[in-house]
């Protein structure tokens, strides 16, 4: 039976944003870095696939710039009026879809959804060469999550208009990490710095699963561009074998210092930063790993510890921590627009 007297039925909606989320220090970011819009000018009609593609310096430009249309809307003069972007989403998605296309209404432009394959004419056999060329005609940037890892590479082959890879199978989520990145950023402005105090040098831990989830290899490639601000990087898996060949080799070899443990309560007192993701995309479904570890209001975190989470979740990260300081999980969606806005309007040079 629906409860027809529910206490939220009598109150007004509450916009008011909560301090303790993180959603109030764009502004801190945006004082911190002084604006220099080069790096992002080889952006320009660029298709992003990998996160291996940035630069430490376009990173940060983006984040600046997410931080200035997150804390300065009204400067916004839609820029992408007249612009279509093809969203064309053939895995299951609500943050990555819904936060591309709010961006792209946010900059004035128009949108065409594709959120089922089964309705193109790829379910008649048609290749992704094919749709591509097609597509070229229709809209003037794609964004393109499937669960086939090679998807985006058969579809860039015919493009001749940037393509936004918006998660491809296990392999690389490139713009869920630069959500991720801006979060750190906001939290912690001097992570950029140019000569960072050893003492503010963070403990970040990761909990999954680095060879099979996305948003960590991802994340991963990111935090290396950043290893002078970071010592440790500590992978929580119960997995004998979490990396995939070689990428441990190259993050070590681009500075990162990495760790690998198995007792996540024993190792939370240390840590900074605590990213924790329990779903890994396996073809046409997904797998659930590492879901013995948990956060909830008994985990022994350090008291002014954040915690990042990709979503959607599960029971790994339970709901009686959502009113906590620990909380950036939410202002990491909520960013993840703005992100995505500055991402969007530097590869189409329409900055505003």
């Amino acid at each position: 039976m629906v409860d027809k007297f529910h206490p939220k039925l009598n109150a007004p909606v509450d916009k008011q944003l909560m301090d303790t989320q993180g959603f109030e220090c764009p502004r801190q970011l945006l004082e911190h870095i002084k604006e220099d819009l080069t790096p992002l000018l080889s952006l320009a009609q660029r298709p992003v696939v990998s996160a291996n593609q940035f630069s430490r310096e376009q990173l940060v430009q983006l984040a600046r710039l997410a931080a200035r249309y997150e804390t300065q809307p009204q400067l916004i003069t839609r820029p992408l009026t007249g612009k279509i972007l093809i969203s064309a989403f053939y895995e299951p998605s609500t943050r990555t879809r819904l936060s591309f296309e709010s961006a792209w209404h946010r900059l004035g432009g128009d949108i065409m959804s594709i959120t089922d394959p089964a309705s193109t004419g790829i379910a008649k056999g048609e290749s992704l060469y094919d749709v591509g060329e097609m597509l070229n005609h229709y809209g003037d940037l794609v964004v393109l999550r499937d669960n086939d890892a090679s998807a985006v590479y058969q579809m860039l082959e015919s493009l001749r208009i940037p393509i936004i890879n918006g998660g491809n199978g296990a392999d690389e989520h490139p713009t869920q990490a630069m959500a991720d990145i801006y979060t750190l950023l906001k939290w912690r402005p001097t992570l950029c710095s140019a000569d960072i105090d050893p003492e503010q040098r963070i403990h970040i831990g990761i909990i999954g699963v680095p060879g099979r989830m996305r948003t960590v290899r991802s994340l991963l490639t990111f935090l290396s561009l950043f290893s002078d601000a970071i010592n440790e990087v500590l992978i929580i898996s119960d997995e004998e074998h979490p990396f995939s060949p070689d990428q441990r080799e190259t993050l070590e070899q681009a500075g990162l210092k990495l760790r690998v443990g198995t007792d996540l309560n024993q190792e939370l007192p240390r840590l900074d930063v605590v990213y924790i993701n329990a779903i890994a995309w396996l073809g046409d479904d997904y797998e659930e790993l590492g879901s013995r570890y948990r956060l909830d209001l008994s985990s022994p975190l350090k008291q002014d510890a954040i915690i990042l989470h990709p979503l959607a979740r599960g029971q790994e990260l339970q709901r009686e921590l959502d009113d906590t300081p620990h909380n950036w999980y939410f202002a990491q969606a909520r960013g993840a627009v703005f992100m995505r806005m500055a991402l969007l309007s530097s590869i189409l040079k329409m900055f505003t």
